[in-house]
């Protein structure tokens, strides 16, 4: 079941629910909005390779906005720290973003439960779209898990900012030394 707008204001208050700066103007009916931190990340490579760590540049985002261009994957952040021990948070777009073909967090929406952090999101431009620091980006649901609740301690666990793929720390060194 997903929580209510009210519902996550009060479980955010009773300690159960992670927002961090929280401000009650960004809860929607069943959401809450998050904001876009103020750097991004690209890959420096054309092509990524899941068995190495794949360069990347930094970029702080002007307070005149950035430009987003299509073709290329864009790491940013958001710009609260936020999580649950108790409920699931799902991610995505606002519908406001979407409908300038941005593309927010498309392909892993769900966060793991435990997990608390600056959440990287993954944005993909569908045409040229500037984009500006602390701008509503995209809103969190919190759904209530059934189960035996086992929390997130994976290699994304306190991430601070955009984080590039870690996918190669899956592989063994063993599997990378057979290349």
């Amino acid at each position: 079941m997903i929580l209510t707008g009210s519902e996550i204001a009060r479980q955010r208050d009773l300690g159960r629910i992670e927002i961090k700066p929280f401000s009650a103007g960004q809860i929607n009916p069943n959401s809450y909005d998050f904001r876009l931190g103020s750097i991004i990340k690209t890959y420096t490579d054309y092509v990524l390779d899941s068995r190495r760590r794949n360069p990347t540049s930094m970029i702080s985002i002007p307070d005149s906005g950035l430009v987003l261009n299509p073709g290329r994957i864009y790491l940013g952040h958001t710009l609260e720290i936020m999580g649950s021990d108790h409920y699931v948070p799902i991610i995505r777009a606002k519908s406001s973003t979407a409908r300038l073909g941005l593309f927010v967090h498309v392909t892993a929406d769900i966060i793991d439960i435990g997990s608390h952090n600056q959440w990287t999101l993954q944005l993909n431009p569908v045409q040229p779209v500037r984009v500006y620091p602390g701008m509503l980006i995209g809103q969190v649901t919190f759904w209530r898990v059934t189960g035996e609740i086992t929390l997130y301690a994976g290699k994304y666990q306190g991430s601070m900012g955009p984080v590039e793929s870690l996918v190669h720390l899956d592989f063994s060194d063993e599997q990378k030394e057979r290349e």
